[in-house]
């Protein structure tokens, strides 16, 4: 398989997860969108200006599909405001975390050997991630009446948790798959996934 068709196939396989995941915030199976914007990063780096932006376009088209098949003009939910426009460099700080993950797998290649690496990386993006995206929707948005920094930090902290939680889910489970992949090629002598 070349390198190409191995980025189509796991660029389809984001978009397919993001469509899936990101229709319903609050259903059983738990928005996925900031671990795609992760891995997306790690796989996708060198198609980043192409990648990039089509799944943060499809991550809007799908919010405003869910938003206005409610009946709700988009920009009057509760969960959209100003600071809605923030998620770009949200999901870009998921991505560059995973493109700074990538660089490190190059140089010491798939192993078990990466994870702290790969915990401190997804940690700190998501913690960035976080600070944008609900930073921008405290500031900003109307049903926050009075924002305050101490409010502020509550809610960081009272978000965080579970928004790491599913992100390291969704990006435990990819990595559990790439490692094994990594090894089973190494045992078959077959080729690495270029990112």
């Amino acid at each position: 398989m070349t390198p190409t068709i191995q980025r189509a196939l796991v660029l389809s396989v984001l978009v397919v997860l993001m469509a899936a995941t990101r229709i319903n915030h609050f259903a059983a199976i738990p928005d996925a969108s900031w671990a795609i914007f992760f891995i997306g990063g790690f796989y996708l780096r060198s198609w980043t200006r192409l990648a990039f932006p089509l799944l943060l376009a499809l991550a809007v088209l799908i919010d405003w599909v869910v938003i206005t098949d409610l009946g709700i003009d988009f920009w009057q939910h509760y969960c959209v405001s100003p600071g809605y426009w923030l998620l770009a460099p949200a999901y870009f700080a998921m991505w560059g975390g995973g493109m700074l993950l990538a660089r490190g797998e190059q140089q010491q290649g798939a192993s078990w050997r990466l994870l702290p690496r790969a915990a401190v990386l997804l940690v700190a993006s998501v913690a960035v991630c976080h600070l944008f995206a609900q930073g921008g929707f405290y500031w900003t948005s109307r049903n926050v009446p009075d924002p305050t920094v101490a409010g502020w930090l509550r809610n960081y902290a009272q978000w965080f948790l579970p928004y790491l939680g599913t992100t390291a889910l969704y990006t435990g489970l990819a990595a559990l798959l790439h490692v094994a992949l990594a090894q089973g090629r190494r045992l078959g002598g077959g080729q690495h996934i270029r990112h």
